[in-house]
């Protein structure tokens, strides 16, 4: 009530919820006040007291209370009950002679009357006092509270309505509808039968209960295999294989309580198969146990039959006289959940045994489906707590009993039952879309605030669009023809009736039964509103659902009833009693939005304000003339008399109505009460009487009956608030009840007539059906939005709540979808045509449209009637602007609240005014097509399109056009229309571009229009004209581009752009002959051509997507091209320039074959690597990387023939190698030589493995012919001319050198000298090096500009951030940290001026982060450089004889790469110049090993070594390495022999026989802090950490971290020594030496050789000649030394 404190301000306790109390229905009846300090909310009447509930949450009871021991207490007065004063009470309810309330907590508390536990105390009869009743669920382990939300009390029971909607009772009575014959009942119980349905609201008469359910919408129906138990799903039939025969059984014993078995008891009432049904329909009335348990089940068999013969009746008298016998033999222990065996049904024993089994292996199952929330139904061994619950525990309890299996073949699917969320497009979806409004307060509950298009996927009868509300009569008629073939109509009629078996397990089982919703659908009952505000003190996550949902309740409902039925109050045909809630089916199609119990009655309120009465009509309380009423009959009102608030007492029911005014009337039916005549001969109304005292009282809100008394709760009007709700309200029921009629009486009978369709043809009959479906979902939101007013007046009135406002977005969404299709079908003529079929329906005169939309003409048309029939709706959206106005005026300017109204107000009429002017185009574009039909143009008369002007007056020509031409312009809202005579012309305006010009030629009266394949320029008659068309064109333009075709956006402010995007998102389809003919190009164009990204798609495959420019493709793109020779793809990723593949890119050739490399014109050009073979990745048969001059190798290139196991690396020519090549073989033949036609051809030079080798001339392949000489390991030779193929016969002529005999020592006279054939390391790669001066911006090496240069740079990270961003998903995208440093490289570091040590050191560090990037052009050239490395000495190329060339390379990448650096930074020196280190940083802060030189002055010695080598070498170490420990393997085995067989001494006899002098032996070594006596046995602790330090030589990659380790050896060496010999120690080489040769040895350097190759080859010549090198020619000597060290001694 907080939201309208500026309107009630004045308001005193007085004027608002005000009481008034009355008997009878007289003329001369005054309703007296019931005075009260505060405002009443609720009110509760008994058979004579009452309670009273108010603001604050105070109770006050009045009238007789004989259990209060107070005599003062039975005043008429109310009297304050103070115990429930602290306790904040939200709900009270009056039984006949007890009370009960509802607290904020959700405790319940009870009093009076308790002889029949009705107050759930035992041990009192009278309980005098409210007292709490806890409720307990013992299903959950530990057991838990449950949290009440409503209360309702009969004459001997009590019913609550739990926070999870389930139903509690207690008291006495069938009508507990609990399954126990055990009474009175103390402890709430469950109601188990409605376990798993969303009850929304509960009512208690005198000795029967109902309750209002909400309802699934229809669901599919699919048949089940009937070999299985509709059950336990187990199979019905067995076959056990003996050793010679086999055994069929049929004997299915169902755990779950149906056994389908041949048992003694007549089966006459079931006609299906005996396989398929169970033995008797009297299991059907039991609750989840076996049928022989529950007294009257005669009553419960006849519950079936409704108003059926009593023959049928009869035929069940036997069967249940035996189960009567039965059930008296089995007292049923409830608590413990379990009953006692009766055959043929399963024992307790049976039971409890099945029970642990189905806990022990599918409570986890069980669970998977509880977490789902709804999503996928539970096992069928699950337990009975709802599946929809999220807060269940674990503990598994007996399912309830199947019922009937005569729904076997009937089966719902989880998404049958489940709410999906989509959004319906399909035009003909007019069966889901009312469905999906019912649907709409489900997506509420789980989706968020604004999902009203969340539908229910299912199918319904396809002959019915406007399902909204008779929907259930769908899905029942459905049933019935689903289950003829099965059972018996009766059998169906009872199962239509109710349902026995919990809906949990239904879903699980697959029935189709009672289409109750789940517990996560919510709808709060009128009653439990106040409770909104629980949520604030955390009780519980349903009070936050029902508020959402009580915004739009849904209407899908179903009403149950139970308990006795004397009087036909039960609703089902009989008056028989009920032991369990049963559904009465003849209101599940209705919309029941309220229930009332009276004392023998039953009260029914529909959505359409309709009321339904059955039950007791002795006094005429039911408002007709028939009496009794064992079915609901429909309460006549007079017309134009709308009810939305009911109540029903002893005798009497009171209506409140909608009359003529907005002031609601009350109506009276029942008994008339004379206080002055005591006899018993009262009157009584025959049909409902108005009561004339109702306008004196007030705006009333709600009425209440009990006993003989009525009560009313009004309000006084203050500054009109409560006059605009009750006007907003009333006038959305009228509304409501208008749409309701033309659905009913005007859409579903033209629906209905098969020759509809024969007179609008299949367009207008789709269109037709479409408005139908969108008119059935307004028609649905509607009557939600009239409900929910409802409860908004009569409960929270805070305006914040107001579903107007809080769902605007529905409301304007579900108005707008309408008219677009009342639209459409008005421009295809629609209307016309369903004039006949209209006429013959209702009436050539249609009066009855007439009635219902009272035009203010007369003589209007039937086509003009129509018309104005489906765009009556449309005008109700002024209703909403007028009263949000008036309602805004109830508040202050500078509230929330006020402001909060106008902003909807806005949108209201905003869509108002559009849905107003899409009218008019409407109607325009008709008039258009009348007056201008014809076959050429009919091609062109679509639905959706709009006309928007047209050049009919000469408005517009064709510049240039003949004389005789005729040019006629035709704009509509998505195409432009050039037609000419007989032919026309259609351009869409997503890609249409126009422009005034103006020049000499054509004056100032021109326009240009541009489209995809063609300009032209039209020529207006007057400036006005061409102002006209130009802004027509431009606004139709930027409609389609904005929003799209019928979805034109609100513009509340009115404005418009002049002038649409020049680059815009489009599609089109082109149709001129070539390149493009019949390609459909979906992306970005700019002023009528393909620029940005997009999508060409080919009709022969072909498919390119990526960005275009100025109409080709230019930038990054992937393109496919479909190759029928193999059936598969050509695929090429990679830049483009002009519409040709131009710059890097993959190439994937359906062959197999997969280039990746540079490309231009097309063409493969630069440097790629191309796989070949059967399986091209990652096993290729060969692979070439190299340089490619279009599209052929040539250049320098590696063949790498896997199949042949050989590698060539050399020269190429169109495809052939070609000029100076290496090639080695798996079998470790090399060849280095000249190569003419793809041969070896001219001089060479092979060598073998065992170094046998020949220098000559070939002729082939490893074909010699000619010269040569052939040289032996051994040092024999031949020399002369040799012919034949290497490795078989050679025919020599020449002479045979022999070495001296005499000379042992003698080796080999010359040593073989490779690299006189092999291409020079500075010429290979040389393709890689220019792409990367190309990336730079330069022409050649060397030649372009520096600025230019850093700029190239900055726009490729840019890009490749960008493109980064855009493809963030990709499975080749970067890491965060990469992310990182290519933001960190965006940044040009200073690369002019002269360079200083911290520049250098700058220049230094970005390098290695560019070089880490491969995106950087440096890190590009990096990673291709150990791309083409590894390929060239990996593999077959991993020969010793290739170590040389290695190195080689090495260095020209290092002079190479150097060369780019200078270019970058121009200040740097060139290789071998000096940095000086700058007076700031000490030699310490240097980061570069070579400062540790012989110079007097710190600095930088400039080379390419100190600078690149740490960056290129880690990368290429394996491979080079690898090829040393070939190169010095025999060197390598010598050294590690002899260093094992020394390494076998103690350290003493060691340093011994290395001659180590013996003031240099360690006295005692440090042990873990102490000192350590060495001893003659001591082994490897001497120089411990010398050793340890030289260890890690093989851990670092550079020469310059391998000499600094060399150095830190030498320094903890000094270190040691000057400890044992002091600090004045000097070396000199003979007492360094020995000492150094020990360290080496203990050290156990697997490859030091290696080591030392490398070092030597690569290191700084900086450092060749200081200390470093010194230090490196010590450990080079220790080396040797080892190799050649005599171990004889030992």
């Amino acid at each position: 009530m907080e939201g309208q404190k500026s309107s009630e301000e004045e308001e005193g306790s007085h004027e608002r919820g005000v009481l008034h109390r009355w008997q009878g229905y007289s003329c001369s009846v005054n309703p007296e006040k019931v005075l009260l300090p505060r405002a009443v909310l609720q009110a509760g009447l008994g058979i004579s007291h009452g309670v009273l509930l108010t603001e604050g949450g105070l109770v006050y009871s009045f009238g007789e209370q004989p259990w209060k021991r107070d005599l003062r207490c039975q005043a008429v007065d109310p009297i304050l009950e103070s115990s429930l004063s602290g306790q904040h009470v939200v709900q009270v309810s009056a039984g006949s002679f007890h009370c009960g309330a509802v607290t904020l907590d959700g405790g319940v508390h009870m009093w009076g009357e308790n002889s029949h536990g009705q107050c759930g105390i035992s041990g009192l009869s009278l309980v005098p006092n409210p007292t709490r009743v806890n409720i307990v669920d013992d299903e959950t382990v530990p057991p838990e509270i449950v949290w009440i939300l409503d209360v309702a009390c009969g004459a001997q029971h009590t019913l609550a309505l739990s926070g999870k909607h389930e139903v509690w009772a207690w008291g006495f009575g069938c009508q507990l509808g609990l399954v126990t014959n055990v009474f009175p009942v103390y402890k709430p119980q469950k109601v188990e039968h409605l376990s798993g349905r969303y009850v929304v609201q509960i009512a208690c008469g005198g000795f029967h209960s109902l309750a209002l359910v909400r309802s699934l919408p229809p669901t599919e129906s699919c048949h089940q295999s009937m070999d299985k138990c509709g059950q336990c799903k187990q199979l019905l039939y067995t076959m056990i294989d003996k050793d010679d025969h086999v055994i069929i059984s049929d004997n299915h014993y169902c755990p779950l309580g149906v056994e389908l078995t041949n048992t003694k008891q007549d089966q006459k009432s079931m006609q299906g198969s005996p396989d398929l049904t169970p033995k008797t329909e009297l299991s059907e009335p039991d609750l989840g146990f076996s049928e022989d348990f529950g007294p009257n089940q005669k009553a419960l068999g006849e519950t079936y039959q409704d108003d059926t013969e009593p023959k049928k009746e009869e035929e069940h008298d036997e069967p249940l006289a035996l189960s009567l016998t039965d059930s008296s033999k089995a007292p049923l222990q409830h608590l413990s959940r379990q009953r006692t065996k009766s055959s043929p049904y399963p024992d307790e024993q049976a039971l409890k045994d099945y029970l642990k089994r189905m806990s022990d292996q599918s409570i986890s199952e069980h669970f998977e489906s509880v977490s789902m929330a709804g999503s996928c139904p539970p096992s069928r061994q699950s337990s009975l707590k709802d599946p929809y619950r999220l807060d269940q525990s674990d503990k598994a309890t007996f399912p309830s009993l199947a019922t009937l299996d005569i729904n076997n073949g009937i089966e719902l699917k989880p998404s049958d039952f489940a709410p999906v969320a989509s959004q319906d497009s399909t035009p003909n979806s007019i069966l889901s879309r009312p469905i999906g409004d019912c649907a709409l307060p489900m997506g509420d509950s789980v989706c968020d605030d604004s999902s009203e298009d969340s539908v229910i996927n299912t199918v319904v009868s396809p002959t019915d669009p406007l399902t909204s509300n008779d929907s259930e009569e769908v899905c029942d008629s459905g049933l019935l023809t689903a289950g003829n073939n099965l059972c018996t109509d009766e059998s169906l009629e009872a199962k239509n009736s109710a349902s026995l078996t919990d809906i949990r397990l239904d879903f699980t089982e697959g029935h189709n039964r009672r289409r109750s919703l789940p517990a996560l659908l919510t709808q709060a009952p009128p009653s439990v509103i106040h409770r909104s505000k629980r949520s604030k003190s955390g009780a519980n996550a349903t009070s936050d659902i029902s508020e959402k949902e009580n915004l739009l309740p849904s209407l899908f409902t179903e009403v149950w009833s139970w308990g006795r039925g004397q009087e036909g109050q039960l609703g089902h045909g009989d008056f028989l009693p009920r032991l369990q809630p049963f559904c009465i089916k003849s209101l599940s199609n209705k919309e029941v939005v309220k229930i009332v119990a009276g004392s023998n009655h039953s009260l029914a309120l529909t959505a359409q304000c309709q009321v339904y009465s059955w039950g007791s009509n002795k006094f005429g309380q039911l408002g007709h003339m028939n009496s009794p009423s064992t079915v609901p009959h429909f309460v006549k009102m007079s017309e134009g008399i709308r009810v939305w608030d009911v109540a029903g007492g002893q005798t009497h029911t009171v209506l409140l109505a909608d009359g003529d005014c907005f002031q609601p009337i009350l109506y009276y039916s029942g008994e008339q009460v004379l206080v002055q005549d005591d006899s018993n001969t009262g009157t009584y109304t025959q049909t409902p009487a108005l009561l004339p005292f109702c306008m004196n009282i007030g705006y009333v809100s709600s009425v209440f009956a009990g006993g003989l008394d009525c009560m009313a709760l009004a309000d006084q009007n203050v500054m009109g608030f409560i006059a605009t709700l009750h006007e907003l309200a009333s006038a959305e029921r009228k509304f409501y009840c208008t749409l309701s009629r033309v659905k009913s009486q005007i859409l579903r009978p033209l629906l209905a007539r098969e020759s509809l369709k024969s007179y609008l043809g299949q367009t207008s009959m789709h269109l037709f059906q479409t408005v139908a479906g969108c008119f059935s979902r307004l028609c649905h939101l509607t009557g939600q939005h009239a409900t929910s007013l409802t409860n908004f007046l009569q409960h929270s009135r805070d305006i914040k709540t107001l579903a107007i406002l809080r769902k605007a977005d529905i409301f304007l969404e579900t108005y707008k979808s309408y008219s677009g299709p009342v639209g459409n079908f008005f421009v295809m003529g629609g209307f016309q045509l369903l004039v006949k079929p209209s006429q013959e329906c209702l009436g050539k005169k249609l009066d009855l449209v007439q009635k219902l939309i009272e035009p203010k003409e007369k003589n209007v048309s039937p086509n003009d009637l129509l018309l104005n029939l489906f765009y009556m709706p449309l005008q109700h959206l002024h209703d909403y602007g007028r009263l949000l106005l008036k309602l805004a005026a109830c508040f202050d300017v500078t509230s929330l609240e006020y402001q909060r109204i106008q902003d909807v107000f806005l949108q209201y009429e905003a869509l108002a005014h559009l849905l107003s002017r899409q009218r008019k185009e409407a109607e325009t574009t008709h008039v258009f097509w009348k007056n201008f039909s014809g076959k050429s143009l009919e091609s062109l008369r679509k639905p959706s399109r709009r006309l928007v002007c047209e050049s009919g007056n000469k408005g517009l020509t064709l510049q240039n056009a003949g004389r005789f031409s005729v040019n006629w312009f035709i704009l509509f809202n998505d195409a432009l229309v050039h037609a000419q005579f007989s032919s026309h012309f259609v351009y869409s305006l997503a890609t249409l571009w126009v422009e005034p010009i103006s020049d000499e030629n054509i004056g100032l009266l021109g326009l240009k229009l541009t489209t995809p394949e063609e300009s032209f320029t039209v020529l207006a008659s007057s400036p006005l004209e061409k102002g006209k068309w130009l802004k027509a064109i431009n606004q139709a333009v930027d409609n389609v581009l904005g929003v799209g075709l019928d979805r034109r956006g609100l513009n509340l402010s009115g404005s418009q752009r002049v002038e649409p995007p020049v680059s815009r998102t489009a599609t089109y389809t082109f149709r001129k002959e070539g390149r493009l003919k019949d390609a459909m190009y979906s992306g970005r164009w700019l002023s009528g051509k393909p620029h940005g990204k997009g999508t060409l798609k080919w009709p022969d495959g072909r498919v390119y997507c990526g960005t275009f420019k100025n109409g080709l493709e230019d930038g990054f793109g992937d393109y496919m091209m479909p190759n029928k020779t193999f059936n598969k793809y050509d695929r090429y990723k990679g830049h483009w320039k002009e519409g040709k593949m131009h710059g890097f890119g993959t190439y994937w050739y359906a062959t197999g074959e997969v280039y990746e490399g540079s490309f231009r014109e097309n063409q493969r050009h630069g440097h790629g690597m191309l796989s070949s073979g059967r399986l091209a990745s990652p096993s290729s048969s060969s692979v070439f990387v190299g340089h490619w001059l279009h599209d052929k190798k040539n250049g320098y290139g590696v063949f790498d023939d896997i199949t042949k196991g050989e590698k060539y690396m050399g020269m190429w020519l169109e495809d052939l190698r070609q000029g100076n090549g290496v090639v080695v073989t798996q079998f470790g033949l090399y060849y280095e030589g000249a190569f003419s036609n793809n041969k070896m051809m001219g001089n060479g030079l092979l060598l073998c493995e065992d170094d046998t080798a020949f220098e000559g001339e070939f002729s082939e392949d490893w074909v010699l012919n000619g010269k040569g000489v052939l040289s032996m390991p051994n040092g024999d030779s031949f020399d002369g001319i040799f012919v034949g193929e290497w490795g078989s016969e050679l025919k020599v002529a020449g002479t045979f050198i022999k070495p001296c005999l005499y000379e042992t020592e003698k080796k080999e006279s010359k040593p073989l000298v490779l690299g006189h054939y092999v291409v020079p390391a500075d010429q290979k790669w040389r393709a890689v090096f220019e792409e990367c001066w190309s990336r730079l911006g330069c022409e050649a090496p060397g030649q372009g500009e520096n600025e230019r240069a850093w700029e190239n740079i900055a726009v490729i990270l840019t890009t490749s951030c960008r493109q980064q961003r855009d493809v963030v998903f990709s499975p080749g995208t970067m890491s965060r940290s990469q992310c990182k440093m290519l933001e960190s490289l965006e940044v040009i570091p200073q690369h002019m001026g002269p360079v200083t040590a911290e520049v250098y050191d700058s220049i230094r560090r970005y390098l290695i982060k560019a070089c880490d990037t491969p995106l950087h052009p440096l890190g590009w050239l990096l990673e291709t450089l150990v791309t083409v490395y590894r390929m060239t000495y990996v593999g077959v190329g991993s020969n010793r004889r290739l170590l040389q060339q290695a190195v080689e390379e090495i260095q020209s990448y290092l002079k190479r790469i150097f060369e780019l650096v200078r270019f970058l930074f121009p200040g740097l020196p060139e290789e071998g110049g000096f940095i000086p280190e700058s007076s700031e940083r000490s030699a310490s802060d240097s980061l570069c090993s070579s400062t540790n030189s012989d110079t007097v002055q710190q600095g930088w010695i400039v080379s390419s070594s100190s600078l690149l080598l740490p960056i290129l070498l880690p990368r290429l170490y394996p491979p080079l390495f690898m090829l040393y420990t070939l190169e010095r393997e025999r060197e390598e085995q010598v050294y590690w022999e002899c260093v094992l067989r020394l390494n076998k001494q103690p350290d003493l006899s060691l340093l011994t026989f290395l001659g180590v002098p013996e003031k240099f032996w360690p006295v005692s070594i440090s042990v873990l802090g102490g000192n350590k006596e060495v001893l003659p046995s001591t082994k490897d602790a001497c120089f411990s950490t010398a050793v340890e330090t030289l260890q890690q030589i093989s851990t670092t990659f550079t020469p310059a971290d391998k000499l600094q380790v060399i150095h830190l050896t030498f320094e903890e060496v000094t270190q040691e020594v000057q400890a044992l010999l002091g600090q004045d120690f000097l070396w000199c080489m003979d007492d360094l030496f020995p000492i150094f040769l020990y360290i080496v040895l203990r050290a156990r350097i697997r490859n030091l050789g290696s080591e030392v190759s490398l070092i030597e080859d690569l290191m700084d010549p900086a450092l060749q000649h200081g200390e470093l090198g010194l230090m490196f020619t010590t450990l080079k000597a220790c080396y040797y030394q080892i190799q050649n060290e005599k171990t004889t001694s030992f």
